[in-house]
Formats: C-alpha cells, sequence, structure tokens
C-alpha cells in the first residue's frame, strides 16, 4: 500500500511539474492553478501516507 501512494505522489509531482511549464506561456493563471492542485494532492498522500503507516504497525 505504501508503495502505491509512493508511486502516486511521484506520478502527481511530475505531471503538475510538466502541466506547469507546458501551459505558462499561453495562461500563467492556469499554470500555476495546476501547480497548486498538484502540490494539494501531494501533501494529502503524504498524510495518507503517515496515517498508513501508522495503522499498519
Amino acid at each position: 500500500m505504501q508503495r502505491i501512494i509512493l508511486v502516486l505522489m511521484a506520478l502527481i509531482a511530475v505531471a503538475a511539474g510538466v502541466l506547469y511549464f507546458i501551459f505558462e506561456a499561453e495562461r500563467p493563471w492556469i499554470a500555476f492553478y495546476v501547480a497548486c492542485c498538484g502540490g494539494v494532492l501531494v501533501v494529502n498522500l503524504i498524510i495518507m501516507l503517515i496515517f498508513v503507516r501508522r495503522n499498519i504497525k
């Protein structure tokens, strides 16, 4: 379970970074929004990972 969460975090971070650089030239506000949404998802997955590790032990 922990490995799946870590893979999801990596995929979301990479996708948010790539989309930020794609949208940056044309629409800077959408690029910022996508980056923030990706960051919030990663933070939520980190919190979930903490709870998963605590409950599996």
